[in-house]
């Protein structure tokens, strides 16, 4: 696993251009400039949490089978770098199981890293926003497994995983902080090389969906996302066939 970050600075007498590169993000991450962001590099994971819908924008994580292990419990807890403003806590989910019929969904997963020192940090609250229980036990994990089925010895890939707000939605029914749960979810995955597969699912989607039908063009994807994507993302067969499709 790369254990650098990169950062390129261009300038003709004043800044013109920032490139930032992390072991997570290896041809750049999405937009590190959304207004009113706050971005948090973990060892495991990139983030850029939106303070105003309270979860975050965009995730993006490096898959390694050097991280997987066996289930372990989630012992959910606020992230540390954020302030109470900036994020929900534990009891705003009170009730939201039952009431909205959602889950606790990881955008990071964790079974993706318990094999990790650091998967704790993988139940942050700030990785987690309400998925519908259909989404999150049907399509979304099965595309999250056939990515760690994709993967092998020096065969990682790279996923950047996003919230979308294309509907509105019912609110948390005990929060008590003004917030917006997402209506849909992207994930793109792909290679160092920039070779890519992106899907787009909604809260509605029904459990026994296969995710290979929610597949669409990166470009496609670019004119949904209200923030700038890596550049060097390109559609690719390739991917798609190692996930199964």
């Amino acid at each position: 696993m790369k254990s650098w970050i990169a950062i390129t600075v261009l300038a003709s007498g004043v800044l013109s251009a920032a490139e930032f590169r992390t072991p997570n993000c290896p041809i750049g991450c999405p937009s590190l400039e959304i207004d009113g962001n706050v971005v948090i590099f973990e060892r495991l994971y990139a983030l850029s949490q939106n303070k105003k819908t309270q979860f975050a924008d965009w995730v993006a994580y490096e898959v390694d089978i050097l991280n997987f292990g066996t289930t372990t419990n989630r012992t959910w807890k606020n992230n540390p770098l954020l302030v109470e403003a900036e994020r929900l806590e534990k009891g705003d989910y009170t009730g939201a199981s039952s009431k909205l019929d959602v889950d606790r969904g990881h955008q990071a997963p964790l079974a993706s890293f318990v094999g990790s020192r650091y998967w704790p940090t993988l139940n942050y609250l700030s990785n987690i926003t309400p998925q519908s229980k259909d989404l999150n036990q049907g399509a979304w994990k099965n595309l999250e497994e056939a990515v760690r089925d994709a993967v092998g010895f020096r065969e990682n890939l790279y996923v950047i995983t996003g919230t979308l707000y294309r509907n509105d939605m019912d609110a948390l029914p005990k929060a008590d902080e003004p917030h917006a749960i997402p209506s849909d979810y992207y994930k793109i995955v792909y290679d160092e090389k920039g070779n890519s597969v992106a899907f787009l699912m909604n809260q509605h989607t029904s459990r026994d969906t296969n995710y290979c039908t929610k597949k669409l063009a990166v470009a496609e994807l670019r004119s949904i996302v209200p923030y700038t994507l890596p550049t060097g993302l390109a559609d690719s067969n390739q991917i798609l066939e190692r996930l199964g499709c």
